[in-house]
């Protein structure tokens, strides 16, 4: 008996059709009628084409010079994971597709003609980064064909097909077959630039967090990621300095991995704390720190100018030159510096692309004299990034990007500060809320976005996730489907971890501004439970209502056991440590609670009183927890759960245990 495991990717891909509901039951021969599995990020079209295709134990994979060496590693892994024993990679013309031969996998750019040929109608869009996708399981051939309008396109293409593998049955009783669905997808990113800027305060991400997120992109069909932690030394405050021979050989190693899942790793140099704009030895210090890293294959840079005073200069030189500090002249000064660097650094050198900045007035519509000044003397090739009507927008609407890109005289680049959690209303909080309150349709008005992440890079996944989602296809986006979709992700599609993490995340749902109200509520689903708790309470069903809660009580409970039983990535656990041991012991005081009011029900007020009593103990335990200083500049702080809601739940519970035993104890009868 063959006694092999089905590989990780192969046991993802089943699990995840199990978590999310999307395993196809119907036979074949009513393939139309049956569902294609959901895809992340939302194609622009995906339809049935037919019925699936088996795949085979010998694969055949079409390529040829075209075709993109990392799209083609990661369709033979994909094949490897799903049952195919043994690929072979073939020339066009070499391989014609029979429904008795082997699967045929062809994979190139769409104008290929044996591609074109055998998309047989499927659009390929003529878009960058565009791609299209025919399957064919019946008929006289058996083939699936996979055409990129550039190379990345080809690997979209790829990380596609791999979510359009179905089991269909079991060689043994460990190693599952597949099938691939059946579909027609012609597909393309709604925005150019998608992903994130490590843009915060406090410990930026280690290496291997940095390699991490780069297949992480890879995989969610990001192709943007911005390196520009403010706490690196030699990206702010010792920007002058070479970075060290070992810093630089990870950040070369970071470039091939990005470059490997189409990532355009983008290097940030944020000199303004200290540049003297005029000086020529400043700027071309700049171009030696930028020339350093197009060394190491990097072709895509920013020169962000926030968070510093420009009503003052660094140097006489400036006052002499500019005139006296203000906000027109610091304008006329960041424009040419930036318009120095794109015509003499970012023009002469190949394959780069048009230089990216943040200015110092970035979040807010007000037209002043600084945005006039930059708008009328930026070279219209510069990529402004505008965070929205705040540093952190509650909303970001059509409206807002229109008059952004008129502000600024050009389509903004949004840099969207969720889900970072570095400033002092996120104290304590790591940010699981879904994407939300982009307008769809930003697309046409936007060259991008890029999410600034949490000092937390595994649980920043959650909302990253979602992002891609938007950014690829904003107007069919849906924040809650996209939210069990990004935890499925995590949880390697196993159901049960899928489920915690929903948990888990609800009681991390609140997302602060800068101001008083958050632009998104905590633990709204505790919260619907709760209020129907209350509803039924009062109504006299209170037995039922202590039934019911209890039984969510305990989930929350169990979560953070789920969470670290091993089918969450490992990194996520470790990222939400200290909160997950809160959500324990608040679901262990939750339950006790709500045992509490039962014993109260049956009259047993001394065991209601006893119950009542490791309630609060648990409470004061979860209390006491503290987030360690290491990652956070508000590091110590008490780790924030459910809050506002299962905490005002546990005061109110507590309150009408002890208005139901103040009888028993006027007669004698009851406990404390």
């Amino acid at each position: 008996m063959n006694t092999r495991k089905a590989p990780v990717a192969a046991r993802f891909a089943l699990a995840t059709a199990l978590a999310l509901g999307l395993l196809c039951t119907a036979p074949q021969d009513g393939a139309a009628a049956v569902p294609l599995p959901q895809v992340s990020p939302t194609p622009q079209s995906m339809v049935r084409s037919g019925p699936d295709a088996a795949v085979t134990g010998r694969v055949l994979v079409v390529a040829d010079r075209r075709t993109d060496p990392f799209a083609r590693e990661r369709l033979v892994a994909a094949l490897a994971a799903h049952g195919a024993d043994r690929v072979d990679l073939v020339a066009p013309g070499t391989a014609p597709a029979t429904a008795r031969g082997p699967l045929t996998v062809r994979l190139g750019p769409a104008d290929r003609p044996d591609i074109a040929e055998a998309l047989d109608g499927t659009e390929a869009p003529t878009r960058a980064e565009g791609y299209a996708i025919r399957v064919e399981g019946g008929g006289r051939r058996r083939q699936v064909t996979l055409g990129g309008h550039d190379p990345a396109g080809q690997f979209y293409a790829v990380q596609t097909l791999r979510r359009l593998f179905l089991p269909s049955g079991f060689a043994d009783g460990t190693a599952p077959r597949w099938k691939v669905a059946g579909a027609a997808v012609s597909d393309f990113p709604a925005m150019p630039l998608r992903g994130t800027v490590e843009g915060f305060y406090g410990t930026p991400w280690s290496h291997a967090e940095r390699l991490d997120q780069m297949d992480f992109y890879g995989d969610v069909k990001a192709n943007t990621y911005v390196y520009a932690p403010k706490d690196d030394p030699y990206h702010r405050g010792r920007w002058r300095e070479p970075y060290p021979g070992d810093k630089l050989a990870e950040l070369g190693e970071l470039v091939r991995r990005a470059t490997a899942n189409h990532v355009r790793f983008t290097f940030a140099v944020s000199p303004g704390e200290s540049i003297c704009y005029a000086d020529g030895r400043d700027r071309t210090a700049l171009r030696t720190k930028l020339k350093a890293l197009y060394d190491l294959g990097t072709r895509a840079f920013s020169i962000p100018l926030d968070d510093i005073d420009h009503t003052r200069w660094n140097c006489d030189l400036d006052r002499s030159v500019y005139g006296p500090p203000g906000r027109a002249a610091a304008a006329a000064a960041q424009a040419d510096l930036l318009n120095d660097v794109q015509r003499t650094f970012v023009a002469a050198h190949a394959g780069t692309e048009p230089l990216q900045m943040v200015p110092t007035e970035y979040g807010d519509l007000a037209d002043t004299a600084y945005k006039r000044t930059l708008r009328a003397a930026l070279d219209p090739a510069v990529v402004v990034m505008w965070t929205g009507t705040d540093v952190v927008p509650p909303r970001i609407t059509v409206a807002e990007a229109d008059r952004a890109s008129a502000l600024f005289g050009r389509k903004v680049l949004v840099w969207d500060n969720y889900p970072v959690n570095d400033f002092g209303n996120t104290t304590g909080r790591l940010l699981f809320a879904p994407y939300d309150k982009r307008q769809p349709g930003l697309a046409r008005h936007l060259s991008g976005i890029v999410a600034n992440p949490m000092n937390q890079p595994h649980a920043s996944k959650v909302a990253v996730f979602g992002v891609a989602d938007f950014t690829w296809n904003d107007t069919a986006y849906d924040a809650a489907a996209n939210q069990r979709r990004a935890m499925a992700y995590l949880a390697d599609g196993d159901r049960p971890s899928t489920e915690a993490l929903l948990v888990f995340g609800d009681l991390e749902h609140l997302a602060p501004t800068f101001g008083a109200t958050p632009w998104q509520p905590q633990a709204p689903e505790l919260g619907r439970r709760v209020a129907r708790f209350w509803s039924q309470w009062e109504a006299g069903e209170r037995a039922a209502a202590v039934r019911d809660l209890r039984a969510y009580a305990v989930a929350i409970r169990q979560a953070p056991a789920t969470v670290r039983a091993g089918r969450v990535q490992a990194g996520f656990a470790v990222d939400a440590a200290p909160w997950l041991d809160a959500t324990h012991l608040w679901g262990e005081a939750m339950a006790r609670m709500l045992d509490a009011l039962d014993a109260c029900l049956t009259g047993d007020t001394a065991e209601a009183g006893r119950l009542r009593a490791e309630s609060l103990a648990f409470q004061q335990w979860a209390r006491a927890i503290r987030v360690a200083p290491a990652r956070n500049t508000w590091g110590g702080a008490q780790p924030r759960v459910g809050d506002g809601v299962l905490d005002v739940f546990l005061a109110r519970a507590e309150a009408e245990r002890r208005a139901a035993a103040e009888p028993a104890r006027r007669t004698g009868r009851g406990g404390g």
